[in-house]
């Protein structure tokens, strides 16, 4: 993983909003996030997370075989992070592309690459979640501004032999009749850049947020459920269950609703907000380094966000 060094506190937004630490800590879980600076970049944080998950596989960049990055911050409209990646990594002549899927949008890249190593069609692929949502945050929408921070994650997939282990189950949805729920409208084919456009700042992020936490506390309940009941699991067989960093209370009511307890849910949330689609890989790293995922650890990872999108994946380490 990588994040800026930068640190925004809640106590940071009082200063230009009315808001407090206290409100912000009790509605949302987060306590501070990280912030891009001078110099970073969706693709520069990308790079060093997946030159870190390159180390820690024993790898050498010209050992991949393809590049998937899941991002809704990009460089730029085109070309995508992932051939930005591609470049500081030094490699050429192999695939890469990024993966618009929201908070989802990794474990969407895990479903992909899994499935190009399953045909036989690569032995290697790189999945990152990246983003710097500070980029694209309303500093004066203290509903929203609040909730994002900066950062990446990424994994190497490689072809395993013992069937018991790796990417058992995988299940991906959405329902694009909810794209106003969470969108930026600005920016786009519909709404290409002008001075009104930035005038009305439609470049930033818009969310109604009642509706989120309803979908988000639906979702995550689903999912947990069917990523249970198509393994044959039971809440004891599961070592740890790593949900997309949204919001605290929505994690808290969705696991309650399930009868999942709350132990074995891992929560970083108050050192980075919502990192969207860096969230869960973010949340995976330092799960292994506090031990909480050890090899055989059986682990359930649910994420949901714009689009409408929502995923699962279930995995044996």
């Amino acid at each position: 993983m990588s994040v800026p060094d930068h640190v925004m506190s809640n106590r940071d937004f009082e200063k230009f909003l009315d808001t407090s630490d206290e409100w912000i800590t009790q509605r949302t879980g987060i306590r501070q996030r990280r912030i891009a600076g001078a110099g970073e970049s969706t693709a520069t944080l990308a790079a060093q997370a997946a030159r870190a998950a390159l180390q820690d596989a024993g790898l050498t960049p010209d050992q991949v075989d393809m590049i998937i990055c899941a991002t809704i911050s990009p460089e730029m409209i085109f070309p995508a992070v992932a051939c930005f990646v591609q470049a500081q990594l030094g490699v050429d002549n192999i695939p890469a592309f990024d993966i618009s899927a929201a908070c989802s949008g990794f474990l969407y890249g895990l479903a992909a690459g899994s499935k190009f190593i399953e045909t036989g069609m690569y032995r290697r692929v790189l999945v990152i979640g990246a983003e710097t949502l500070s980029r694209f945050s309303d500093y004066t929408d203290r509903s929203s501004c609040i909730l994002f921070g900066d950062g990446a994650g990424a994994a190497v997939l490689e072809a395993c032999q013992d069937r018991q282990r790796g990417i058992r189950y995988s299940v991906m949805c959405a329902s694009g009749s909810g794209w106003d729920y969470i969108h930026v409208p600005g920016g786009g084919s519909r709404n290409p850049a002008t001075h009104e456009t930035v005038d009305q700042r439609l470049h930033y992020i818009k969310m109604r947020g009642r509706d989120v936490y309803k979908f988000a506390v639906e979702k995550m309940q689903w999912l947990l459920a069917d990523c249970m009941d198509k393994c044959g699991l039971k809440p004891a067989d599961v070592d740890l269950v790593v949900p997309h960093q949204v919001n605290i209370r929505i994690i808290e009511s969705a696991a309650k609703r399930v009868n999942f307890p709350l132990e074995k849910v891992f929560i970083n949330i108050d050192r980075y907000g919502n990192t969207s689609a860096a969230s869960i890989p973010m949340a995976l790293v330092e799960a292994r380094r506090e031990g909480r995922i050890k090899e055989g650890s059986m682990v359930v990872l649910v994420a949901f966000g714009a689009g409408l999108t929502w995923a699962g994946t279930v995995v044996r380490f």
